[in-house]
């Protein structure tokens, strides 16, 4: 079968799972355009979808995007199709982050197949994880997901643990005393007030999670001026289990190839049991980033801190309507 057999239903259906992907306060910064002529989708950054003050040069949203491309080729091999990436296609524009040739059918890849199951289970879970240690096996097939997608996963050790939750603690005064930026987070949270966004986007209250006891975990409170009313406080884990995810250059192509990487290691840890959550706080100061790396390790660069456990999953949250973010041409 030929890539112009792609059927309007089936590329639908592709971008759906794709989309699923976590991105910088749910902003879901992807656009897909369909080439019918060609057979390639191309996606696209949408600069309208970034975070000017915690992300002005678009890490994370080329983060996000990352990882709606790696759904992609998820939902692909799930279908039987193999997707050929091309990154960054067209150095004369910069939001044209990739070009997809699906190819097939034929055997897709097993371990890609096998990964589909989790897109629609994978949620971010910012309820408190129990102590429980995540055995070795577990964290080395979580390592050998990051590589496959040229990354590497990093687990600190205690005393270099203590120095990453250090830095979310001083990234969250800096935010305090940032109003340009409590303010851009304030855009993309949902409390059901009159005057907020759309629904199909940003993070809704229930997502939120509970309040903290202590300051002991690395999750991010989005309702630091406490507005939703009815959040119980919780005590969270006293040793949280993290890992750092990072490449050795820091490059737009580099970003991408981490988001991919990233979306991989979620998925993998839901299958192996575990819930996740994302911790980016720190790595939006360039005061702090450099600090969060691990010394002893040869990453260059974090891109994303990824808080690893066992504990509730945490519930979907929303996405746009596909016909909002995949075009046909």
């Amino acid at each position: 079968m030929s890539n112009t057999a792609l059927t309007p239903p089936l590329v639908t259906s592709l971008i759906k799972d794709a989309v699923t992907a976590p991105s910088m306060h749910n902003a879901q910064p992807w656009k897909f355009v369909y080439k019918a002529g060609s057979g390639i989708i191309e996606l696209h950054g949408d600069p309208l979808r970034g975070m000017p003050h915690e992300d002005p040069d678009h890490r994370a949203l080329h983060l996000g995007c990352g990882a709606a491309l790696f759904g992609l080729r998820v939902a692909a091999a799930h279908r039987g199709r193999h997707a050929v990436v091309r990154l960054l296609p067209k150095p004369e524009d910069r939001w044209h982050f990739a070009d997809v040739e699906l190819r097939g059918p034929h055997d897709a890849d097993p371990d890609l197949v096998a990964l589909h199951a989790a897109l629609a289970r994978r949620h971010t879970s910012r309820f408190p994880f129990t102590e429980e240690r995540i055995p070795p096996e577990v964290i080395d097939g979580l390592r050998a997901a990051a590589l496959l997608e040229g990354c590497q996963l990093v687990v600190p050790g205690a005393w270099h643990t203590d120095t990453v939750l250090g830095t979310v603690h001083d990234s969250e005064r800096f935010e305090a005393a940032d109003e340009a930026v409590r303010a851009e987070i304030a855009a993309w949270m949902r409390t059901g007030a009159s005057d907020e966004g759309s629904e199909t986007e940003g993070i809704p209250s229930y997502a939120f999670g509970p309040r903290q006891y202590d300051v002991t975990s690395p999750v991010r409170d989005f309702d630091s001026p406490r507005q939703v009313r009815g959040r119980a406080p919780a005590y969270f884990e006293k040793r949280p289990q993290i890992a750092l995810l990072g490449t050795a250059e820091d490059t737009p192509q580099q970003w991408l190839t981490a988001g991919q990487a990233m979306l991989r290691v979620l998925l993998q840890a839901t299958l192996d049991g575990l819930s996740t959550s994302l911790m980016s706080q720190p790595l939006e100061w360039s005061e702090l980033r450099s600090v969060v790396r691990d010394p002893a390790s040869t990453t260059g660069f974090v891109h994303m801190i990824i808080r690893l456990g066992y504990g509730p999953q945490g519930r979907a949250t929303p996405r746009r309507p596909v016909s909002e973010v995949l075009t046909f041409d």
